[in-house]
């Protein structure tokens, strides 16, 4: 099952996650926060928060007035989560160890919606829009933030052929979300949700993330959706993988990798 393996995925990534070559997952959360002009006092719920990119500053901007409640399936991200919010004193966040597809919140019951890098763990999205939609009051918002076109790329590409070589059966040929990587493909979506959203409430971002060295790239891969195959190796070939995918890096002297973004906003009749 779909969300199974991500939760166990992402628990095994959890000592990686919040690793500081990896702070894009919170700008990106924080961006799409921004991106939302959340008031005092609104409620919000977060899901597929991880450990907090989006939640905490949602958090931060509805104040004390104001709820956000974050949910994720790995309980060892909502654990992160949790430490940092009781370290900034913030007790408006409630954290849950759940399925978006099964929280069973009534209709209406939030202001905003939010999910960020989490809607293509789910087999089909459009259902899980219509879920998340049902749950967004008249005049409120739901903000989904996915990855856009050569995520990684690429650490990427020299890491599924690292993998290849080794366990051809483990090698991925496309990415959940590559049919939403793009405006029209995330539009289209929406629309299969039957969702109005304007153009201009998609908006595509390029992006480059630094890498002060190969090894950078490797902590990243520990703390995502790539453990989940490591996870498959004994020991032997994921020193070959490993040892391949770094110094295929080396060799070509990459220095950064491509983190585009797609984030979008649709509001509420």
């Amino acid at each position: 099952m779909a969300k199974t393996k991500a939760a166990a995925t992402y628990n095994t990534a959890a000592d990686y996650f919040d690793h500081p070559v990896s702070s894009f997952w919170h700008c990106f959360g924080r961006q799409t926060i921004e991106r939302m002009a959340l008031r005092p006092g609104e409620s919000v719920l977060d899901v597929c928060s991880g450990s907090g990119g989006s939640a905490l500053p949602a958090a931060e901007q509805v104040g004390p007035k104001g709820k956000v409640i974050a949910a994720d399936l790995a309980e060892r991200l909502i654990a992160l989560a949790k430490a940092k919010a009781e370290v900034k004193k913030l007790d408006n966040i409630e954290f849950r160890v759940a399925d978006m597809l099964d929280l069973g919140y009534p209709d209406g019951s939030f202001d905003a919606v939010v999910c960020v890098f989490g809607i293509f763990f789910v087999p089909d999205m459009a259902a899980a829009l219509k879920e998340l939609w049902r749950m967004v009051k008249p005049g409120g918002r739901l903000a989904i933030t996915t990855w856009g076109p050569d995520l990684f790329e690429p650490a990427n590409s020299a890491f599924w052929n690292a993998i290849g070589n080794v366990r051809p059966d483990l090698q991925r040929s496309f990415n959940p979300w590559d049919r939403i990587s793009k405006p029209s493909g995330l539009r289209d979506l929406f629309a299969e949700a039957n969702i109005d959203i304007h153009t201009d409430e998609i908006l595509a971002e390029s992006g480059i993330h630094a890498l002060s060295s190969p090894d950078d790239w490797w902590s990243i891969a520990m703390g995502s959706g790539y453990r989940g195959t490591l996870a498959q190796l004994d020991a032997e070939m994921f020193e070959r993988v490993r040892n391949a995918n770094l110094s295929c890096l080396h060799r070509e002297q990459v220095k950064s990798i491509k983190t585009n973004v797609v984030y979008s906003v649709a509001t509420k009749p």
